[in-house]
């Protein structure tokens, strides 16, 4: 399990040996099944997620419909607001299939970044570059059509149209199924014509 995570590390700084055996040591690794509920609207936690093998999902309820707004697979991580500012979460947290997650807290980060100071520079590192991808992938999305988003899904993330339900795709591209299925025909026929 440790692999895929020391994996993406790599992609920012090579560890030492001491510091891969202290993040081993930290017993971080969790096994989930499908369908788990890691949080619900209006819990508190103060735990981060990173993806190892599986696919989570945020979403909220309104008026008892779901509405989708992200997805996390492999490599990808996944920090809660209610894990920053301590507040009730205002969305869900579920898995999509059977997980395998690295799971941190506040505490857990603070003892090994003293310990560790890389691992802080390196966590800055990732978080704003993620920010900046989430930042970008709003505009995105606030400006295209649910056709070009559901074009960008294709083109970006292909795996989740087979991995995730279609009525969860659909909620995420702020669709109904129907109109999902509207949309793949459209398209299928263009790529026939």
């Amino acid at each position: 399990m440790e692999s895929q995570l020391f994996d993406y590390i790599a992609q920012y700084i090579t560890l030492t040996d001491e510091e891969r055996n202290a993040i081993i040591a930290l017993n971080l690794f969790r096994r989930y099944p499908k369908n788990t509920l890691l949080l619900r609207q209006g819990e508190r936690s103060n735990k981060s997620y990173f993806v190892l093998k599986g696919c989570l999902r945020c979403f909220y309820l309104v008026e008892g419909e779901e509405k989708t707004t992200e997805f996390y697979t492999e490599s990808q991580s996944l920090s809660p607001v209610c894990a920053v500012n301590n507040e009730p979460s205002e969305y869900y947290i579920d898995c999509v299939e059977d997980c395998i997650l690295s799971v941190g807290t506040p505490d857990l980060e603070k003892d090994t970044f003293e310990k560790y100071p890389r691992l802080q520079s390196l966590c800055l590192s990732i978080s704003e570059e993620k920010l900046a991808e989430n930042q970008a992938s709003y505009f995105r999305f606030k400006n295209s059509t649910a056709e070009q988003r559901y074009l960008h899904l294709m083109e970006n993330r292909p795996e989740l149209l087979n991995r995730v339900p279609q009525h969860q795709i659909a909620s995420y591209l702020g669709v109904q199924p129907e109109s999902l299925s509207r949309i793949r025909k459209r398209l299928a026929t263009r790529r026939i014509a």
